[in-house]
């Protein structure tokens, strides 16, 4: 792995011991007992394929996950289609995945969780929290290092209200930068995607943002789209004056340059695990039972807290799966939210979770059946 993934395994340790509220044992729930999800176990009588499919934003640990359970238990096959959210969703509710991945919990104004829980049939849909996706504004801007932006001045950017790098905007965040006159060209995610929904969040909740957040890119506010996390990496890479919103596991195997953010002190914080963790271990739960749904609070004003974050849920039946499926998702997720499937993440860009919420997040698991 590259530098900036050694670098980000070595600060998410100051997460894990923010989170673990002064200690620096890891390794228990959240009732200070050890940790009753074990790494992955080779179990011969384990058979059959999991189907799964949504967010790209967490294809990444999903494939070393994937890689890692697989060769513990040669007898399952762990098929994971990166869709996107929306997608994943959609999946699920129609019963053709076991488990879907999305970057955004099941949405009430859609009537997500009813759909979800019909499609469970003898129990409720739940949202299990699983990978810590900070999302990373990136931009390509030859000779501009160290980009800072307002949230104001990314909603006018994303809006289409702020077409020049040498907007006056941009250079109020940037006094001692020289920025050219180059047209900014604002990439957004074409297809319907949780990160496009929590960035939205963002936005509403700290810019001038005039549209409802959603999964789908507003039309109104234009743009260029690209499908897929590693579309949105890809155009960026490749566009001069280019600017949109990824995951930081994307953005840091593309090199792409991050911009820093301002908080809701007015800080503009630099995007790393530490910085993200600080706003997600704020984070309420939501949800009841092990409906593990959780608000974020995007205008926080945590010393030293990055802003924009995504927690990527997997959302299946507590109970309603069929025998084998409930049997194979239960193990997998038991690995993935083990200590040794979250520790995995911390060499990719992704942050484990905070040791308070993987706790409740195992107790959910070990309930499917």
């Amino acid at each position: 792995m590259k530098y900036a993934g050694r670098l980000a395994a070595a600060t998410i340790v100051g997460v894990l011991s923010l989170a673990a509220c002064g200690t620096d044992d890891n390794t228990s729930t959240a009732g200070g007992t050890s940790s009753a999800a074990a790494p992955a176990q080779g179990d011969d009588t384990l058979q059959g394929t999991i189907n799964a499919a949504g967010s790209s934003a967490q294809a990444n640990a999903i494939a070393e996950w994937k890689k890692s359970f697989q060769s513990s238990n040669p007898g399952v096959s762990v098929n994971y289609n990166p869709s996107g959210s929306g997608a994943g969703v959609q999946a699920f509710i129609q019963g053709t995945v076991a488990f879907a991945g999305s970057d955004s919990a099941l949405n009430d104004e859609k009537g997500e969780p009813a759909q979800a829980d019909a499609r469970c049939k003898t129990g409720k849909a739940i949202n299990l929290p699983m990978v810590t996706g900070p999302v990373a504004v990136v931009y390509n801007l030859p000779g501009v290092d160290g980009l800072q932006l307002s949230p104001k001045t990314i909603g006018g950017i994303f809006n289409s209200k702020i077409t020049k790098w040498d907007d006056p905007a941009i250079k109020a965040d940037n006094p001692d930068a020289k920025l050219p006159s180059t047209a900014i060209q604002a990439f957004h995610r074409s297809d319907e995607s949780g990160t496009s929904d929590n960035f939205t969040k963002f936005l509403k909740a700290t810019a001038d943002w005039p549209y409802e957040p959603a999964k789908a890119w507003p039309a109104e506010a234009q743009g260029q789209g690209s499908k897929g996390s590693d579309g949105i990496a890809s155009s960026v890479k490749s566009t001069e004056g280019a600017i949109s919103y990824v995951e930081l596991s994307f953005a840091e195997n593309s090199q792409l340059q991050k911009a820093k953010v301002a908080n809701g002190s007015g800080e503009f914080v630099e995007l790393t695990p530490e910085s993200a963790g600080k706003t997600v271990e704020a984070a309420e739960i939501a949800g009841t039972g092990n409906d593990l749904k959780l608000k974020i609070d995007y205008a926080t004003s945590a010393p030293g807290a990055y802003p924009i974050v995504l927690v990527t849920y997997e959302i299946t039946c507590e109970k309603g799966l069929s025998a084998d499926d409930a049997k194979l998702v239960k193990s997998f997720l038991t690995y993935t939210s083990s200590d040794e499937g979250q520790q995995a993440l911390t060499s990719l860009g992704y942050a484990p979770l905070p040791s308070s919420l993987v706790g409740k997040v195992r107790t959910a698991v070990e309930a499917i059946s």
